[in-house]
């Protein structure tokens, strides 16, 4: 039985954690560490949908050093800065790392300092962290102790955009990713543009040039094209409380014009043939109540003949797929369980 602690289990992702890793029969949750002020409070007193699943209460990171011994594979879902702190221990006490911010989702320190402001003073680490989109990355995530699992906005985008950048059917330049985001992203915390009063029967444009996921992003897509690029990402905040539908548009390069429809799909199918957590629609549009509570990512394509581009809608839960989900599928990688373990459940629908 793999044992598995969870630092951040206060928060809306890392409560997904315990709902998956619950029924998980190769791990038990043997430790949780979340913020000073959830110290010594039992989980299930933090979240009561828990209660009768697990007794365990809330310790701090002081407590890390000091239960590693028990530990063999460590979830971080903390803020940006803090994993670097507390990652190199758990990997140097030979155990396996799946952290759920951005601290490892680069492997060039520049590009982190650049979309987060802050040296990474764990370089050597970094080098070794792989990407944790299985789609793309699933050998390299099999032989690592260490996975940065991607942001909810990247994974909607990048599994969105794949297929169309690796065939070089569009000009990269004209990438643009409109994606739009339940209020659990936001996280547990209280603040304004999470108040029910801000958010309800609202739509909202934010972080419109300066989101730290358009690096991410970017990143990605370069990598995938063999080319430096931009894209333009624009987030937006809706009154919903879970759920990501990124709209992607693209040219499609001159001498690919004459594609079609059908043409496309088929793209995806195959570029998707096998992957248990991709669905591509013939005939319907992704809608993230089809995702609610999944581990799928649904795409749809379109190609609009008038102007040229193609159009890709992508959907997915921000708290499963977009976080904790997709860390458990990242696990089971690791670890060398079957890939689909704890995640094959189907959104609760209506």
């Amino acid at each position: 039985m793999l044992k598995v602690g969870i630092i951040g289990a206060g928060g809306y992702a890392g409560a997904t954690l315990i709902n998956l890793l619950l029924r998980h029969p190769e791990a038990a949750i043997v430790w949780l560490m979340s913020e000073d002020a959830h110290q010594g409070k039992k989980i299930a007193d933090l979240y009561p949908h828990l209660t009768g699943q697990l007794n365990l209460a809330c310790q701090t990171l002081a407590d890390l050093d000091k239960n590693l011994s028990s530990i063999d594979l460590v979830f971080l879902a903390l803020p940006h800065g803090i994993a670097i702190n507390y990652v190199p221990r758990i990997i140097d006490a030979g155990k396996r790392v799946v952290d759920l911010g951005a601290d490892y989702r680069f492997a060039d320190n520049a590009v982190f300092k650049k979309w987060y402001g802050l040296e990474h003073a764990t370089e050597k680490y970094l080098k070794q962290a792989v990407f944790g989109l299985p789609e793309l990355y699933r050998a390299e995530i099999k032989k690592t102790k260490l996975v940065g699992n991607p942001g909810c906005y990247p994974t909607a985008a990048i599994l969105g955009a794949a297929p169309l950048v690796k065939h070089g059917l569009v000009e990269l330049d004209s990438l643009i990713v409109d994606a739009k985001s339940g209020v659990s992203g936001a996280g547990r915390g209280v603040s304004l543009k999470a108040h029910f009063c801000e958010r309800n029967e609202g739509l909202e444009a934010y972080a419109v040039t300066t989101h730290r996921h358009m690096g991410e992003i970017e990143y990605q897509i370069s990598r995938i094209s063999g080319g430096q690029i931009n894209v333009t990402f624009v987030p937006h905040l809706t009154p919903m409380t879970r759920g990501i539908l990124a709209t992607i548009y693209a040219k499609v390069k001159s001498q690919k014009s004459k594609v079609k429809n059908e043409e496309l799909t088929q793209l995806y199918k195959d570029f998707y043939k096998g992957e248990p957590f991709v669905r591509v629609f013939d005939d319907k549009l992704p809608n993230t109540k089809f995702v609610a509570g999944t581990n799928y990512c649904d795409i749809g394509v379109q190609y609009n003949e008038a102007t040229g581009q193609v159009i890709v809608i992508s959907a997915i839960d921000n708290l499963v797929k977009g976080a904790a989900g997709q860390a458990v599928q990242n696990m089971n990688l690791l670890c060398g369980f079957p890939e689909t373990t704890a995640l094959q459940q189907l959104a609760v629908y209506p």
